[in-house]
């Protein structure tokens, strides 16, 4: 009350400030420009910019609509953008547009509008005119519905536009009589060979000098293999907010407390009461609500609803039993059996025969009904004398939409199927075949299997950390980050602390998820903050509890690899070279096998049948050069020394199997050659205009 009478005579005083704080928010929001959106636009395509606006709204659409992640709906609305911006610019550069006809013709064609009853005739085919008078009347009296159409309508037109412009683009992509015959040689002719191979193994590593200008020079050589986007590495360690094994036995203990009854005072009716346990409660919904971290689960379940390793145990109990404690995932448990039904969940296969006016029959049916109760008892007598082939049959004559299964419904509880079908399979043992009548039709039906259901009721808590253990896990990320201010050697900090130091690399600036490490965008964005510099730190919160530090180690910029970074992989490359023409250089006066293998202490080795479309060599591995010099070969002729993928060859024709030319044998292979080149036709032009445009990327500015 003193507090209250402080704040009443201060009134003005607490007013005056509070005016101020919030006049220095906005002046400091209008000073540093982030309280007002950013003119940049999202993005740009060949000096087009990408409305931030629209970009917004499309991830928002894909987020709320189709459940996407950030990162998902962010890379797919980009993807979408950027491919619809390059495809219009072509577009409005061939100067293609469409009529009104192809809008017509995308309507009648699109389920949303071809199956909408008020747009069908009488024959149920799409009507335009109906459609045209719908969009006048929203016109005249649906302004903001209008207004929707209208922005469809464009999608739609830019739609085929972009699938006209596909199709002109296809109509160019065909094959030649002169390219079937190439890939039918390719696929048919064949060679036998012999060679040599002297690997590159058999010099050591130590003779062949490899410097960094060699390596610098083959980077520059194949910049299309070693060109990197712009990317970060960094080190962190990992504070997890676990249960400690005391965490553990108190959630246990706490547990077991519910199992017995406790009295307690009443200040209400000033007496002692009892307060039921788990095993005595009458209300166990109730108590579960206050005592449990999950509810009462209502439903009967079968056993493999149950963890695999404790189903069996809480399947068997007797009413009212219980079991447990037990660890299922991120709870302890105590189940008590509360109730069990003996074949409550029965599997059976159908076969549905409908008829026309019978309870969501297919249109195209015109059968009557008496022709399906004769229809419906000749399969009945089928099914019955070859009751294996059930599915098949059900897959043949089953208007239902499990035919597609075989007629298999899998198991469902009673009261699930209409009165007729359920009393019929919860009736009858398994195994039996019999014909039932309901609203949908008649039903030839096979019983397939019956298992008890029970229902059980489980006291659960989560195994989480206490506050303690929290408090702990704060404690010492703090203190490591201190050490690290003190300069520290974070191994030797984390030697100290028991933790572990990882390693990331190549984060690029639109990362959200990192191995081990999910939702960590503002990570990212620190990462690649101007202002973060090699050596910095930074604490972020991880979302399944705890903190990670980060530590950046290295800033890549867009362009080439450096050396370091390809040094794995390039050196071998480079040193092959080297060993390959030291190995060339020594053997550059034999020209036939038998004097290589002599003089190299290694076998002259036979394979047959290759051909042009395998680049696989046995007893040699991937090898294309030598697939192509042997076909570039006479027969008997022997090549020169040839550098080899592992090692240096030399290799001899032995025998040359000519193709059969038999009439119309290229058709085949000139088709295949037309359909490689048409495949992913939209993933291949967009990816063709995407390398010869100017794209700028501000997602991160954003996101």
């Amino acid at each position: 009350m003193a507090v209250l009478g402080s704040l009443r005579r201060n009134s003005f005083v607490l007013i005056a400030v509070i005016g101020m704080a919030l006049f220095a928010f906005v002046i400091a929001g209008v000073f540093d420009g982030n309280s007002f959106q950013s003119q940049e636009p999202i993005g740009e395509v060949n000096g087009e910019t990408l409305s931030l606006n629209d970009f917004r709204t499309q991830v928002d659409v894909f987020q709320k609509q189709y459940n996407f992640s950030d990162i998902q709906a962010l890379t797919t609305v980009w993807d979408q953008a950027i491919r619809k911006e390059l495809l219009n610019q072509e577009i409005e550069e061939v100067g293609l547009g469409n009529g009104a006809d192809h809008l017509e013709y995308f309507l009648a064609n699109n389920p949303g509008f071809n199956s909408d009853q008020r747009f069908l005739n009488d024959l149920g085919a799409f009507d335009i005119d109906k459609f045209r008078n719908f969009i006048i009347e929203l016109k005249d009296f649906n302004p903001q519905g209008y207004e929707q159409w209208s922005s469809q309508e464009a999608e739609f037109k830019n739609t085929i536009n972009i699938n006209n412009y596909l199709t002109l683009v296809l109509s160019g992509l065909n094959s030649n009589v002169f390219e079937g015959e190439n890939e039918f040689l390719k696929t048919n002719e064949t060679v036998d060979i012999s060679f040599v191979k002297i690997p590159y193994s058999s010099i050591d590593d130590s003779i062949v000098n490899v410097t960094n200008s060699d390596i610098s020079n083959y980077i520059k050589s194949n910049p299309e293999k070693y060109e990197q986007k712009e990317s970060r590495d960094f080190k962190y360690v990992l504070f997890e907010e676990k249960p400690s094994v005391q965490d553990e036995q108190d959630i246990r203990a706490r547990l077991s407390a519910l199992l017995e009854e406790k009295t307690e005072y009443n200040q209400v009716s000033k007496l002692e009461e009892t307060v039921p346990s788990f095993l005595t409660t009458d209300n166990m919904e109730m108590f579960l609500e206050e005592n449990s971290d999950l509810p009462l689960d209502t439903l009967y379940r079968p056993k493999g609803f149950f963890p695999s390793s404790q189903g069996e145990l809480i399947f068997n109990l007797g009413k009212n039993k219980i079991y447990g404690p037990y660890v299922d995932g991120e709870y302890f448990k105590i189940s008590k059996l509360i109730d069990k039904k003996n074949n409550g969940n029965v599997r059976a296969s159908h076969i549905l025969i409908s008829y026309q006016g019978a309870r969501e029959s297919n249109p195209q049916i015109t059968r009557t009904k008496e022709e399906a109760r004769r229809e419906a008892n000749r399969i009945l007598r089928l099914v019955r004398n070859d009751s294996e082939n059930f599915s098949s049959l059900a897959l043949e004559y089953s208007d239902g939409p499990s035919k597609t299964n075989g007629g298999d419904l899998g198991f469902f509880q009673e009261g699930m199927m209409v009165k007729p079908f359920n009393d019929y399979v919860f009736n009858n043992r398994v195994g039996r075949i019999g014909l039932v009548e309901t609203d949908f039709g008649f039903h030839v039906i096979k019983i397939v299997a019956k298992e008890d259901l029970v229902k059980v009721a489980t006291l659960a808590l989560r195994n989480i950390p206490s506050e303690k253990t929290s408090d702990s896990v704060f404690n010492i990320a703090s203190k490591f980050e201190i050490d690290l201010s003190n300069d520290m050697n974070v191994y030797d900090i984390a030697s100290k602390y028991k933790l572990e130091v990882k390693d990331l690399s190549d984060i690029g600036e639109l990362d959200h998820d990192l191995p081990n490490l999910p939702n960590q965008r503002r990570l990212v964005q620190w990462l690649f903050n101007e202002e973060t510099e090699v050596n910095d730190y930074e604490r972020f919160d991880v979302s399944s509890g705890g903190y990670v530090l980060a530590i950046l180690t290295e800033k890549k910029n867009e362009g080439l690899k450096s050396n370091d970074q390809v040094l794995l992989e390039v050196l071998p490359k480079l040193q092959n070279q080297k060993k390959a023409d030291l190995i060339i250089k020594n053997n550059r006066n034999i020209n036939n096998l038998e004097s290589l293998a002599d003089e190299n202490n290694t076998e002259v080795v036979n394979v047959d049948v290759l051909n042009k479309n395998t680049p696989l060599v046995a007893q040699a591995g991937f090898e294309p050069k030598i697939i192509g010099t042997a076909f570039s070969l006479d027969l008997n002729e022997s090549s020169k020394l040839i550098k080899g993928e592992t090692g240096v060859y030399m290799i001899r024709v032995d025998k040359i199997t000519k193709a059969e030319n038999l009439p119309n044998s290229f058709t085949p292979y000139e088709k295949q050659v037309s359909s490689k080149l048409r495949s992913n036709i939209d993933f291949n032009v967009v990816q063709s205009l995407k390398k010869s445009s100017e794209i700028i990327d501000n997602r991160s500015d954003y996101y």
